[in-house]
């Protein structure tokens, strides 16, 4: 177990920001926690980095118990906050150097650990750059490099991807895969359902300082009672049809407004064939057909009853 956190408290005064958290974390997962605006996210962080006391809990990183002055295992931990953390007096090189060096001493390992993190983050060309030439992908890019240079074994997202454009958002994707690949272990908390679906191999889902839910993307579409949804343009339905479609196997509802026909299914393997043979079956003409299945935002919001960004 590379993180395991047992009842973690925290207060801050009156305020109960931690409630008994837990969060357990095996080497080579990609796992990421989502949680709305104020739900305890930051503070979990910090408390997990020792950056933060807490009123009670346990956590150990590798097997070891987390303290402030637990400087062997912070050395394995790189960190990438939302908010770019680099000297703006520094050029990119010298920045992801200085912080390079805050984990290692030796400076021809230090120095090819420098151009590794360059060639990795694809700043090849910008290594002379100071950070306000830079674009706001590329200064994304710097942050990361920044983080990851020392070649930590737990790796700290925190929304890297914030106000980025797609190009580099897909290049820091793929990079956080390919350092999972080589052996890092991650923690990514983006408020982009998508990136969180693409990328990580099991979620946490956390609100009001405790965990409520955890498992694969699958595992917690599974949770909640939605299935998937079918819609169909119709140019005319008339209220008895409706009526008899909402009494088709495993609908749980269905509505027709704007010329558009939503069915929504708590499971069932052929509602598609079913839906379609009924239409058939009365004569009911209509043109495309949609089926989606549940997302992790549904998930998300019928789990905490909040949008991930209140």
């Amino acid at each position: 177990m590379l993180i395991n956190v047992h009842n973690l408290v925290k207060r801050y005064g009156n305020l109960l920001a931690l409630n008994h958290f837990h969060l357990r974390v095996e080497k080579g997962e990609i796992v990421g926690l989502l949680g709305p605006n104020g739900s305890g996210k930051t503070t979990a962080i910090n408390c997990i980095l020792a950056l933060l006391k807490y009123d009670k809990g346990e956590i150990k990183l590798f097997g070891k118990t987390m303290t402030p002055q637990a400087y062997d295992i912070k050395q394995k931990i790189g960190l990438v906050m939302q908010n770019v953390a680099v000297f703006d007096e520094l050029r990119v090189e010298e920045n992801i150097d200085y912080f390079c060096g805050l984990y290692i001493r030796d400076k021809a390992l230090r120095r090819r650990l420098v151009q590794e993190a360059i060639v990795f983050v694809g700043l090849e060309k910008f290594r002379k750059f100071y950070p306000m030439k830079l674009s706001g992908g590329l200064l994304r890019r710097l942050n990361i490099a920044c983080g990851i240079a020392h070649q930590p074994e737990l790796l700290i997202f925190d929304e890297p991807t914030v106000g980025v454009d797609p190009q580099s958002r897909n290049s820091i994707l793929e990079g956080i895969r390919e350092l999972n690949r080589r052996g890092a272990t991650v923690i990514y908390t983006s408020h982009y359902m998508e990136e969180v679906e693409q990328l990580c191999s099991r979620i946490v889902i956390m609100d009001q300082g405790k965990t409520l839910a955890t498992g694969t993307t699958e595992e917690l579409k599974a949770l909640i009672n939605q299935g998937e949804t079918i819609s169909v343009e119709i140019y005319m339905l008339e209220p008895e049809h409706l009526a008899r479609i909402r009494q088709l196997p495993h609908v749980t509802r269905a509505h027709y407004a704007s010329d558009r026909l939503s069915v929504h299914y708590d499971g069932g393997e052929h509602n598609l064939l079913d839906l379609l043979d009924y239409l058939k079956s009365q004569d009911i003409s209509f043109s495309r057909v949609f089926s989606e299945q549940p997302t992790l935002n549904d998930v998300f919001l019928e789990i905490t009853g909040r949008q991930l960004r209140d």
